[in-house]
């Protein structure tokens, strides 16, 4: 059943140094991607998929970024003092997000459906987590082994299939982590260990934006 008024966070706080020097004053969703600051994309997906209710944690550079997030009605969640990966971060949001929630990081093109409404679709009342995958030859500007094996929606550790890094997911079970700052591999393989570790995959094309060359190359209008 496709669950509705569901929320979305944007995981906006990380440093970017694969940016190299462009990230030194710009945060790394500020960057220009294809005429306007690559989380405007993002957002453009939420809106296109129907989400009312935002959010985005910030770090690096909080105060360049949270002032355009609130102008188009981002709930900001300001990480201080210490960043608290993205496992943290969605732990320290959980009590405004909904359960099931959406995450996504903002550093890539999707060529294809929205990968929003695709997990939105693919949702199961029965489900823990859903993460949105692809094979590698959908993958692009990825280097590197695969993530997960996929086999009637279970996902297990090692394999070919790329997480994408956009996912529905229920939050109950961080309070079970009694760390504050933690990635969310620990809650993966937290939920993975009663089964619950679910995945569908993106039937279009991924692109990660995650480097200064990659960027350069997209605003170019260059494959990447």
């Amino acid at each position: 059943m496709k669950p509705t008024g569901v929320s979305l966070m944007i995981f906006a706080a990380g440093f970017g140094t694969r940016m190299g020097d462009l990230t030194k004053t710009t945060p790394k969703p500020m960057l220009q991607l294809r005429g306007k600051p690559m989380i405007d994309h993002t957002l453009d997906l939420a809106k296109n998929a129907g989400i009312e209710t935002v959010f985005a944690n910030t770090h690096h550079l909080h105060a360049v970024i949270a002032p355009h997030l609130r102008s188009l009605g981002v709930t900001v969640i300001h990480e201080n003092p210490e960043i608290l990966d993205t496992g943290g971060g969605l732990k320290a949001a959980s009590g405004q997000l909904t359960s099931p929630t959406l995450t996504i990081n903002p550093d890539y093109i999707w060529s294809g459906p929205n990968p929003l409404t695709h997990l939105l679709q693919e949702w199961r009342a029965d489900m823990q987590s859903l993460l949105l995958v692809v094979p590698p030859d959908q993958a692009l500007n990825r280097t590197g082994p695969g993530d997960f094996t996929i086999s009637n929606s279970q996902l297990t550790r090692g394999g070919s299939m790329v997480y994408t890094g956009a996912q529905l997911i229920r939050t109950e079970r961080l309070a079970e982590i009694t760390e504050r700052v933690f990635s969310l591999n620990a809650y993966w393989d937290l939920l993975a260990q009663t089964d619950n570790l679910h995945g569908t995959i993106y039937p279009g094309t991924w692109t990660d934006i995650g480097t200064k060359q990659s960027l350069i190359k997209a605003n170019e209008g260059h494959d990447v």
